[in-house]
């Protein structure tokens, strides 16, 4: 056995057994320096529920029942890191949505790219719900193809800030938590992968239709507001075809390529320990549409 085969299973060995998180080795979101609220965002909705600090490096948003909030970039991207760190509301938070997240909705309603990092509102005593979703060209046929993945955090994302982050090229979209890779998804085919550009949001909205073990509970107005916080944006993106061969964005692996075998690991241990619903395992959904799937 090589060294470096001994080296990498002795790694993969040492996340299996241990619940701490594991050093992906590469740390994107310190790759740049974060970015002023005015000088990347304007407010979408709900400029009544939204304030930034006097210096612009956080805003907190948030949801009661007169209304929600939301921001958005000024600049469509069409590849790039975006990433942010959050901090959730603890308590009663069922219903509630904190989303950071990527899409050209207003652009194609009905017919729109979506990259998703969202939270999904709990109850006390239970964890949140951290989901990743990918969809492309919406639900122009009357159906929206989804592709789930859910997590369980190993931290309390109401205790302090973490950072969340999205890397999309064109050919991945890499998905971060505290710079530990949780999911990748790759290009299959163009049918399969958002080739459009889309602007970076982040809102607050009651979704209690769904956002709770399936809608079972509601958002519950006694404990409003339901407060998020976000601060350290890293907007690197590419805002044509033409500056993705010359923008510089923050690499997702040392090598800028893909994830190095550390991070891989790193993935493993964030999937094995820590994910509670992957839609490609789900025997329920019909995967003729989604051929990621099939291997």
């Amino acid at each position: 056995m090589s060294s470096l085969v001994l080296i990498s299973v002795l790694l993969l060995l040492s996340f299996h057994s241990s619940n701490a998180q594991p050093n992906p080795g590469y740390y994107p979101s310190y790759q740049f320096k974060p970015s002023q609220f005015y000088r990347a965002f304007l407010n979408l909705w709900g400029p009544q529920h939204q304030t930034v600090t006097s210096d612009q490096s956080s805003t907190t948003i948030w949801l009661d029942r007169t209304s929600g909030s939301g921001f958005k970039s000024r600049h469509p991207y069409m590849s790039g890191y975006f990433g942010a760190s959050i901090k959730l509301q603890p308590g009663y938070t069922a219903g509630v949505i904190t989303a950071f997240y990527l899409s050209n909705n207003q652009a194609y309603p009905g017919f729109h790219d979506e990259v998703d990092i969202e939270f999904l509102g709990t109850t006390p005593s239970r964890p949140y719900t951290l989901q990743t979703n990918v969809y492309i060209r919406g639900s122009g046929d009357g159906r929206i193809i989804g592709r789930e993945m859910k997590f369980h955090l190993w931290f309390d994302p109401t205790a302090a800030f973490h950072n969340y982050a999205i890397s999309w090229t064109p050919y991945e979209i890499i998905f971060f938590v505290d710079d530990i890779p949780i999911r990748r998804y790759q290009k299959k085919s163009d049918s399969t992968f958002p080739l459009r550009p889309m602007w970076l949001y982040g809102s607050i909205w009651d979704a209690s239709s769904w956002a709770t073990d399936n809608g079972k509970y509601k958002a519950d107005y006694r404990y409003q507001p339901f407060v998020a916080r976000f601060t350290k944006f890293i907007v690197r993106g590419c805002t044509s075809p033409y500056s993705q061969r010359h923008c510089r964005t923050a690499p997702s692996s040392p090598s800028g390529g893909g994830l190095s075998n550390r991070q891989y690991m790193a993935m493993h241990w964030a999937q094995t320990r820590h994910m509670v619903y992957n839609y490609c395992k789900d025997p329920k959904r019909d995967h003729s549409l989604t051929p990621e799937c099939w291997n």
